[in-house]
């Protein structure tokens, strides 16, 4: 479904809450609410919230972890894995 599909003003928020919460059962696409006919918050159901999250978390670390290379502070798998045998 489209987002602007799923556009609804505040006073249907209020009204609706029990029927929007159900329906995050069938469709978990976020409900942009809207005040005086300007976008303010996005509603969505905690399952997708908790996907971001954690999608946001490896976006950090694939960040860091590029930044570290940039910086050069990595090494080679082949000595990465010389040492790990060293230890084993």
């Amino acid at each position: 479904m489209k987002l602007s599909e799923r556009v609804r003003p505040i006073s249907y928020l209020k009204s609706h809450a029990a029927e929007i919460v159900r329906d995050f059962e069938e469709d978990r696409s976020p409900l942009i609410v809207t005040q005086n006919g300007e976008a303010k918050i996005v509603v969505m159901d905690i399952r997708t919230y908790e996907e971001q999250l954690e999608t946001m978390a490896f976006l950090k670390l694939v960040n860091m972890g590029k930044k570290e290379i940039f910086e050069g502070k990595y090494q080679s798998a082949e000595n990465f894995f010389a040492e790990m045998e060293k230890e084993g």
